[in-house]
């Protein structure tokens, strides 16, 4: 009975630590989701030049007359953030360095006349 007791106890404390994990992952299929949707409407706004790509791998209006672009950007850095806290625990780095990292990848791939902001902050359409 005391060995029954012991294994269901260990199995308790196993699935306890395993939830966190679980619905780290879940939480990031989820964040994953709502960025993928957002794809087209992203590219459209900054085509628009109502948004565009900052230096650190987030959107920013640049035409705040596009009633949508702050909604967009806004829910789209939000899930931006959680990527990247995601990706510095898993890599042993901080967010802002993984943000960092992926500005300059953002930037790189950019289609032409899409506003991207340098290392120093200046603006400038791609």
């Amino acid at each position: 009975m005391k060995t029954l007791a012991r294994l269901l106890l260990a199995l308790t404390l196993l699935l306890t630590a395993a939830a966190p994990a679980a619905r780290a992952a879940d939480d990031l299929a989820a964040v994953k989701a709502r960025m993928t949707a957002r794809i087209a409407a992203i590219d459209a706004l900054k085509l628009k030049g109502a948004l565009g790509e900052n230096n650190q791998a987030l959107l920013e209006v640049r035409d705040p007359t596009v009633k949508e672009a702050s909604t967009v950007a806004a829910e789209e850095n939000k899930d931006r953030t959680t990527v990247y806290a995601a990706l510095a625990k898993q890599q042993g780095v901080t967010a802002a360095e993984v943000a960092k990292a992926r500005a300059k990848q953002i930037a790189s791939n950019s289609a032409k006349g899409v506003w991207v902001q340098d290392d120093k902050g200046a603006w400038a359409k791609k």
